[in-house]
């Protein structure tokens, strides 16, 4: 009934749909309602210390049977940069008086880990069905080890050329993430330093314009992700050669994700023209709703120090403004698709996307 089983053979799914895994949104909960619906459920594991990591890992064997996809970031560290910490907390020097806070208070960024050595045995211990890289792939003797474990490895792309460095490299499985994403661009070919960044993200293409190029670029399985937030998406990714779409915004506004109420309040105002890449939040360009710091210093200010630092002075002014109901500077990130997302719990709504586009496929076939 699909018009291509590869994504579901392989896998052991029911469904073509991959539940994205979002740093900071979605832990085994989510990933297990996904699952339950069909699609294969994933734990983003770039923040998580290890023990976290198998804690969820167990949550999520206990109560799901599908298999389980574990994502890591493979980003070369940035070395610490006092400077460009000090300039960024002296841009932001007003907002932090004009809520009554010393900018000499800001705290430390959010870790996120490579992967590494310590992650690798945590893989290799859990034994996922599935491991995706963010950021390209980690070195070849750990990417080797990976794979002995007998898990499926997929990778994002950005752009062809990068699509093809991770073919050649050891991906089973693409990811074309188009410009329309939402979260982290998974840019790794193209440099995306501050002096940089606009350019870089000047040339990126969209979703629909990536992947049929993709597809005919490598020889490896195609998953369409950006911009899909509905069955029609779904179809149209099908046939553009993609075997199957990942999901994030889709899941965003569930009960299982964990953003706050303040996220879940801008997604209902969300729209197909207020969402930007910025590098604000982390020094990375990656996809958010619009809110007050974005206005006000501009998506990709060069202010912003590398990833993963720009978070640390931002962190006392979100806390301020969050508790005061606001989220002026808090990463609000979706997709450009994220208005088309519908309301219910993620397992329900999988199940729902599967069916309607099965309905749809089936309206366009040739009679």
């Amino acid at each position: 009934m699909w018009p291509q089983r590869e994504l579901l053979d392989r896998l052991a799914i029911e469904l073509p749909i991959v539940q994205a895994p979002m740093a900071g949104a979605n832990d085994a909960t989510l990933a297990i309602a996904a699952s339950r619906g069909g699609a294969l459920g994933s734990i983003p594991c770039a923040t998580l210390a290890p023990k976290r990591i198998e804690q969820e890992v167990a949550r999520f064997r206990e109560h799901a049977t599908g298999p389980l996809n574990l994502n890591f970031f493979c980003h070369l560290p940035s070395p610490p940069d006092p400077c460009a910490e000090a300039a960024w907390r002296e841009r932001l020097a007003p907002f932090y008086r004009e809520a009554g806070l010393d900018p000499e208070d800001a705290a430390p960024a959010a870790q996120r880990t490579p992967f590494d050595e310590v992650q690798c045995a945590l893989v290799e211990r859990l034994r996922p069905e599935v491991v995706s890289f963010h950021f390209g792939l980690p070195d070849a003797p750990l990417l080797a080890r990976v794979k002995a474990t007998g898990a499926t490895v997929m990778a994002s792309a950005t752009t062809v050329a990068e699509g093809r460095w991770l073919a050649t490299n050891g991906a089973d499985i693409i990811i074309a993430q188009g410009l329309e994403a939402g979260g982290h661009r998974g840019v790794f070919l193209e440099d995306t330093r501050a002096d940089t960044v606009a350019d870089a993200m000047a040339r990126q293409p969209g979703t629909f314009a990536l992947v049929p190029q993709l597809v005919d670029a490598i020889d490896r399985p195609v998953i369409a992700a950006g911009g899909i937030g509905d069955a029609r998406g779904v179809a149209a990714a099908f046939a553009l050669g993609a075997c199957g779409v990942q999901l994030g915004s889709y899941y965003l506004s569930t009960p299982e994700s964990l953003i706050s109420d303040i996220h879940r309040a801008a997604l209902t105002k969300a729209r197909d023209d207020n969402t930007v890449v910025t590098r604000l939040f982390s020094g990375r360009p990656a996809r958010s709703l619009v809110n007050r710091v974005i206005r006000e210093l501009g998506p990709l200010s060069p202010a912003a120090p590398p990833f993963p630092t720009a978070g640390g002075a931002l962190a006392p002014l979100k806390q301020a403004a969050e508790a005061q109901g606001r989220g002026d500077f808090s990463s609000l990130w979706a997709g450009q698709a994220a208005a088309l997302s519908p309301h219910g719990d993620a397992e329900t709504l999988t199940r729902r996307l599967g069916d309607e586009t099965l309905a749809r496929l089936q309206t366009l076939a040739p009679r």
